[in-house]
């Protein structure tokens, strides 16, 4: 399915299931089916299995929006205190489309909880209570994690009793919009089909414990928190200097308190040094991180809280955050520390959604299905790869989803088939019938002469460089120019918004050597403009594409 195909689904309203391999565009097209909402005044409440994931699309994570938290059931009793709970029942009444991404991580009877309190909270039959579900995800992605055995049968999102009953139009984007022929693309395909085998680790072999050769600095995952914590509490260890300890406070009932203490990755007693790698472990309620920004301590304040040099260059005091427990708008349990975790090495788990330059991976120690996929996936290209291990396990993925893979690109083809029975004019009418609808019985409403929010022009163009794409093809999905899409990514470096980390895909547009000259001139440039390049190159590139190399130059 193409993206305009799964474009005009959603917005005729069903319930979708977004789904493709990376590079596909999923992101992209979440984000515009979100602009498209939020100007025409719909509310939309956008959510994700992960705080991580949720960042990405300037949400918040499922558990918390819908009320679910840590249960593993919800009793009637539990129903009724969630209708008594403003926030809760504000968020389901006021919402029109909810999206979830990164569903491939969410339990089966997750969404089930969800089906149900949202029929609870209003007083519907209708699956979700009406509210439009827009998931999105991976299945080849990492599984729901398991408290339990991890021989224990996990239950997907998609064999839920709400999936069936929500008929979900699968959306299948077949796509691919990542650039190049890089190796690692072959190894990934290769673990996704189900195929993968000897001629696999043939190109893996070449970077058996070699330094990656993009340079910065590896990252390094592991499969498990036993060795992730080894490695930074030995690379702690090599840092003279004093060591400052940081200890949790905790308020409230011991039980509730240590149940916060489960669900969130703050720790106990956190000890650091000037030098140390860490990473920030909630959302700053400013905006000045998120969970998953990484960077190093390189002094304390005057109030002795750590200064953490992030890796986008700036400069953040990391003091106290607070982590509650609330019962019907009661505080039960609160627990404080400093957001932050020693991070040289983060888990496989912490790792999916991020995109990394450089990485030194172990796999020896993989256990479950999806996880060496995860990994890989990671890095940008082979050449970023410093592969410590591997084993069997690695390269596998769950064989539910192997079976289960083709049944969505089945459906998505019948989805394709659904859509042919309309014309263009039908569509359209489709299209605001259902905004109709949903404005008009709309609890969110405008105030006279107030404007509807839109999603800045720019930060949308941010959301699609997570999908690798050209300037050129960003610029021909968003019918602009590509003079226009570079403006907004001069403008997203300049507000720290991105670095070159982010852009380095583009480089490989030019060749090495053209690119290093280009840059040169330009770093040497005092006004920094254009045409000294564009002649010295007689014209071999555009405007558009040196000022595209000029991103590059800080």
């Amino acid at each position: 399915m193409q993206q305009n195909e799964a474009f005009d689904l959603l917005k005729m309203g069903k319930n979708i299931f977004l789904t493709g391999a990376a590079g596909a565009g999923k992101t992209y097209l979440l984000n515009q089916y979100i602009e498209y909402l939020q100007s025409h005044g719909v509310s939309a409440a956008v959510t994700a299995s992960t705080g991580i994931a949720a960042t990405h699309l300037q949400g918040k994570t499922i558990h918390s929006w819908s009320g679910i938290g840590i249960r593993n059931s919800i009793s009637e009793e539990e129903l009724e205190k969630l209708l008594r709970n403003s926030r809760i029942k504000r968020n389901y009444k006021k919402t029109k489309v909810l999206i979830i991404d990164e569903i491939s991580m969410l339990h089966g009877f997750q969404l089930d909880m969800i089906d149900t309190i949202a029929r609870y909270i209003l007083g519907s039959d209708k699956p979700f209570g009406g509210i439009q579900v827009v998931v999105c995800g991976d299945f080849f992605q990492l599984p729901p994690v398991s408290s339990g055995s991890m021989d224990s049968e996990k239950i997907f999102a998609f064999e839920s009793k709400s999936w069936q009953s929500g008929g979900f139009h699968i959306c299948y984007l077949h796509e691919q919009h990542r650039q190049g022929d890089d190796p690692l693309l072959t190894v990934l395909n290769d673990i996704r089909s189900g195929n993968a085998g000897e001629h696999t680790k043939i190109p893996l072999r070449t970077r058996y414990k070699r330094d990656p050769e993009t340079g910065g600095r590896a990252t390094k995952l592991y499969s498990r928190n036993i060795n992730v914590d080894g490695i930074n509490n030995r690379e702690l260890a090599k840092i003279t200097g004093e060591e400052k300890l940081f200890t949790m406070e905790t308020i409230g009932f011991s039980a509730l308190v240590e149940g916060l203490k489960k669900s969130c990755l703050a720790l106990a007693e956190l000890k650091l040094k000037v030098g140390a790698e860490v990473m920030f472990i909630k959302n700053s309620v400013l905006g000045l991180y998120v969970n998953g920004t990484r960077g190093v301590v390189v002094g304390f304040d005057k109030k002795g809280w750590p200064l953490v040099r992030i890796f986008s260059g700036n400069l953040i005091s990391a003091g106290p955050e607070d982590w509650k427990y609330e019962d019907n708008g009661v505080v039960r349990a609160t627990i404080i520390q400093v957001p932050l975790r020693l991070a040289w090495a983060i888990t496989i788990h912490k790792s999916q959604g991020m995109t990394l330059d450089a990485a030194e991976i172990d796999l020896g120690d993989a256990f479950e299905p999806g996880m060496g996929y995860v990994a890989l996936s990671r890095v940008r290209s082979l050449s970023g790869l410093k592969l410590m291990n591997l084993n069997e396990m690695a390269l596998q993925v769950h064989p539910k989803i192997l079976v289960q893979d083709q049944s969505f690109k089945d459906a998505s083809k019948e989805a394709c088939e659904y859509l042919e029975g309309f014309s263009g004019e039908a569509k359209d009418e489709c299209h605001k019938i259902m905004l109709t609808g949903r404005m008009a019985g709309s609890t969110t409403k405008l105030k006279k002469g107030e404007k509807i929010k839109k999603i800045p022009a720019h930060m949308i163009t941010m959301g699609m460089l997570k999908d690798r794409l050209s300037v050129t093809i960003m610029a021909e999905k968003r019918e602009l120019k590509a003079g226009t899409i570079i403006t907004h990514l001069e403008k997203l470096k300049g507000a720290r918004e991105i670095d070159n980390s982010d852009l380095e895909y583009i480089r490989e547009m030019f060749s090495t050597q053209d690119f290093d000259s280009m840059f040169n001139m330009l770093q040497k440039s005092d006004d920094g403009k254009l045409k000294p390049v564009y002649d010295e190159f007689d014209g071999k590139y555009s405007y558009d594409d040196i000022k595209a190399v000029r991103l590059f130059v800080n």
